[in-house]
């Protein structure tokens, strides 16, 4: 007689199935080779649960294993067995696995097919459509980036169209071929790192770039918060400074030196640092694989307190209007510009240099922080990112003296995680020392996470040190900035025979924009260089303010013949009432005696308004007709002159 232990196994035609829920314990008939999609199914129908998701069924107690439907995967798949209890929760979904869950198996397939091949897909899965990224970054998607190489007739022993080792084409993210390239490409371009991200088996299917916080987590119920209490969940994990491996902006572009030179006036003129804001375009930077460069086209210059040592920002008032502005011109924010000189022999027009070498810095910390702080105002969107941005594109850029004592431009960018230092409070400028900055310590208003950064002591071990005082350079990256072989002219250049229109917010320089000065700079253009006259950015932004003109509410076309540079929709935009009036109003205040040009806007041949005579000792302003006393020469209601 055979041992009990010796007798086979029998075989169950079906198991049974324990479905534990809120609302009680079910059991469900399945059988072992039964599909995970038709066994959902039965449970959907035994508990009588939602067709528009809001389920979830789990293999054990801490919810960690989800069974989610698939076509091809069986009950045995999940390790489940004949007598095991499953767990089923309600309310709560990680995935909308279970949405519109139809009867029809081959239609159920069809659908879940269909979602597992998007899964799998990098530009569907990990690039939400929700997010809209810059045109740059949409147009570098597309592309291979692959590095291709020439046949190396020393190495190469194959048919011109064999590929070896020695010629096949290298990843954009290629150590050795970046630093190989004269002069070495320091950084990845951000498009080469998440290339070099996404490049695995997996191709990028659970890649995910996280913002950095240091913040304490709300909605913790475990203990009071804080300063009463904090734990490991809620608790931001300290942060160890390294230097950012990628850029997101490779290069910094300038049109033309015109473009600079107005910007440096300021300080020639008046001896003051200035501050300004850059506007152009994002575009590909072809001598870095897959890199972007930001082009700047016009320099808008912002309230602010200038002295021979210091820049304050002033509050804007028309920030949103320059945007609106820029954007209407098909441009955009791109970096900010300022200026740190001091002559040295006004002679030869030289310039001290003290930044960059040994006993100095690069940029101060506070300049590092207001650099951060621009970079948070204008993240980068990215679909890699669950939050839909990560990093920015804004650049920095600082003019002082080099080596050889000329006026010289450095880019720069802060790492992401100065950003996130400089967003959530923590990182500040030390008093003394411009070159250090310092993590504040937690408080009972603010905790503030350990921040570390390594060095090398005196006997080149390393060590790790916190970061009180914190040492600049480990949050910079650097990046060129210089301007093409032939300038490009988005706005007309500098010109001998025409003076530039005045720059906003240089009162304080003697520069005023006002109808005068309006009048001044229309004059030295002829009617065919109408939209040579109106492509100046500082012109349109005066003109898109000035409530003396009736123009604000009809430029949009004119905005769109300067974008494009069509000079039939300028002149069909002359022919306007709004702008003849104006040049009415330019004819009636022309000065005496009048300019030679027969075809000027304000010429010899032009009709003047009929002058609007005077009465004792008062005159009548021809634009808004007010009596103003004798004395003075402009209107006390208007402002326009005599």
């Amino acid at each position: 007689m055979k041992h009990p232990s010796d007798m086979p196994t029998p075989r169950l035609l079906a198991w049974t199935v324990r479905i534990q829920s809120p609302n009680g314990t079910k059991r469900i008939q399945v059988k072992p080779t039964e599909r995970i999609i038709n066994f959902l199914h039965k449970v959907k129908e035994e508990f009588d649960l939602p067709n528009q998701g809001g389920w979830s069924l789990f293999t054990g107690r801490n919810k960690q294993i989800e069974i989610t439907p698939s076509k091809s995967r069986t009950i045995t798949s999940y390790k489940i067995k004949h007598g095991d209890m499953l767990f089923l929760s309600t309310g709560v979904t990680s995935l909308d696995n279970y949405d519109n869950l139809p009867t029809d198996m081959e239609t159920a397939s069809t659908e879940i097919n269909a979602a597992t091949q998007s899964a799998t897909s990098l530009n569907n899965r990990s690039l939400p459509a929700e997010v809209l990224e810059d045109e740059v970054d949409r147009f570098l998607w597309k592309q291979d980036g692959k590095i291709y190489r020439e046949m190396n007739p020393q190495l190469c022993c194959h048919k011109p169209k064999g590929k070896c080792l020695h010629c096949v084409p290298l990843e954009p993210h290629d150590e050795k071929y970046l630093q190989s390239v004269d002069p070495p490409i320091k950084f990845l371009s951000f498009h080469s790192y998440l290339r070099k991200l996404t490049s695995g088996v997996d191709k990028g299917k659970f890649v995910s770039l996280e913002n950095i916080s240091c913040k304490i987590k709300t909605g913790c119920k475990k203990h009071p918060p804080w300063p009463r209490g904090i734990c490991t969940k809620c608790q931001p994990n300290a942060v160890t400074l390294n230097r950012q491996k990628y850029r997101h902006v490779d290069y910094i572009q300038f049109e033309n030196p015109f473009l600079v030179e107005q910007f440096l006036n300021f300080w020639r003129n008046s001896g003051n640092q200035r501050i300004g804001i850059m506007y152009g375009r994002y575009e590909h930077h072809k001598d870095v694989p897959l890199g972007i460069k930001a082009v700047v086209m016009a320099i808008y210059e912002p309230p602010q307190c200038c002295t021979k040592n210091s820049v304050e920002l002033l509050e804007d008032h028309h920030e949103a209007h320059v945007k609106t502005l820029a954007k209407k011109l098909g441009l955009e924010t791109v970096g900010w510009i300022f200026t740190d000189l001091e002559a040295l022999d006004l002679k030869t027009g030289t310039v001290k240099h003290f930044r960059g070498h040994v006993n100095s810095h690069f940029l101060s910390a506070e300049e590092c922080i207001t650099a951060a702080d621009f970079q948070n105002k204008h993240p980068n969107p990215c679909k890699l990112s669950s939050e839909g941005h990560f990093g920015s594109k804004f650049v920095t850029v600082v003019v002082t003296g080099d080596s050889s004592n000329q006026i010289h431009f450095e880019g720069y960018q802060v790492s992401n995680q100065c950003m996130a230092l400089v967003r959530d409070d923590c990182l500040i400028p030390t008093k003394d020392a411009p070159e250090l900055g310092y993590v504040k310590e937690s408080s009972n208003e603010q905790y503030v996470p350990d921040v570390f950064y390594k060095e090398r002591d005196e006997y080149g071990n390393e060590v790790t040190q916190l970061a009180r005082p914190l040492p600049v350079e480990y949050l910079l990256v650097d990046l060129p900035a210089a301007f093409p072989v032939e300038p490009q002219f988005t706005f007309h250049g500098d010109s001998s025979d025409v003076k530039p229109f005045p720059i906003e917010n240089r009162e304080s320089a003697g520069e005023v924009q006002d109808f005068h000065a309006f009048c001044q700079y229309m004059q030295q253009f002829d009617r065919e260089k109408f939209l040579e006259a109106v492509s100046d950015f500082h012109f349109l932004f005066y003109v898109s303010l000035c409530d003396m003109l009736p123009l604000k509410e009809h430029m949009d076309s004119l905005f769109e013949a300067v974008k494009t540079k069509d000079e039939a929709l300028a002149h069909h935009w002359t022919k306007t009432e709004e702008w003849e009036t104006v040049e009415q109003l330019m004819v009636a205040n022309a000065p005496s005696p009048m300019p030679s040009r027969q075809t000027s806007f304000i010429g010899p041949n032009a009709s003047p308004l009929p002058p609007i005579g005077g009465a004792g000792n008062m005159w009548t302003c021809a634009h808004c007709t007010f009596l103003n006393s004798i004395d003075v020469t402009t209107c006390a209601m208007c402002g326009l002159p005599k």
